[in-house]
């Protein structure tokens, strides 16, 4: 879009005043067109240049319901306005609009939490990251529940602090009730440890095989940032 196709937006003081004399010279003339606010809104968002964009949604704390609703919808959000158009060739105005798509940032410092939060974040990163890059960064701290989310990022793209823990261990869970009931729950604890080894050896270099190895030790087992590259948490430390 060229400024001069608007009447009075980048002209001289004295073009100005020759399209005031124009203005109502005849029943011929036309009165210059003001571009609407969503045509200006349109141009705004196409040419807004993508570092001026913050896309970034953040794990801080314990993994809950509450976190997972706001990752979830935050990385819905985010999906939805990845696409930004910008021209071929910036010097051109009348250049060829080509498409870019913007990454998403997420930052991940957590103790872990509860799993069936966790795989919804993870199951929502699956999906978004088929179309949309996900650049996970680990800090302080990421343990438990984390570790999966920090793998599941854009293979390439996982990135982790020099001074940040990592931690594994078996999945936690406890029940009140009759012999019967707390049978079932054991059950159900078991598949949610077999789904978790499963998606770790899914995202990382680490087999079932190995992951089995190190949760049976039956203590919490920490890794350096370093390790975490080399087992395949990670891509690189910062």
């Amino acid at each position: 879009m060229k400024l001069s196709q608007y009447p009075g937006i980048g002209a001289s003081k004295e073009e100005k005043e020759g399209e005031d004399n124009i203005i109502g010279d005849g029943p011929e003339s036309e009165s210059p067109i003001a571009p609407t606010e969503d045509a200006v809104e349109k141009e705004r968002i196409i040419f807004a240049p993508p570092e001026q964009k913050l896309r970034t949604v953040g794990i801080m704390g314990e993994i809950n319901d509450e976190t997972g609703a706001e990752v979830v919808f935050g990385l819905l959000s985010l999906q939805n306005s990845a696409i930004h158009y910008e021209p071929e060739d910036s010097s051109d105005d009348e250049s060829e609009l080509k498409e870019v798509i913007m990454p998403i940032d997420m930052v991940i410092s957590t103790p872990g939490g509860n799993a069936d939060d966790m795989f919804a974040i993870y199951d929502t990163m699956r999906m978004i990251r088929e179309e949309v890059p996900i650049k996970t960064r680990g800090i302080g701290k990421v343990m438990s529940a984390g570790v999966v989310l920090l793998a599941a990022g854009t293979k390439g793209e996982r990135s982790i602090g020099k001074n940040c823990r990592i931690m594994l261990h078996s999945v936690i869970g406890g029940h009140v009730g009759p012999m019967h009931q707390l049978d079932n729950e054991m059950e159900e604890i078991r598949n949610i440890q077999d789904q978790y080894i499963s998606v770790l050896a899914e995202e990382t270099k680490m087999t079932k095989r190995y992951l089995r190895s190190l949760l049976k030790k039956k203590v919490n087992i920490y890794l350096s940032a370093s390790e975490a590259v080399e087992l395949g948490i990670a891509d690189k430390i910062f």
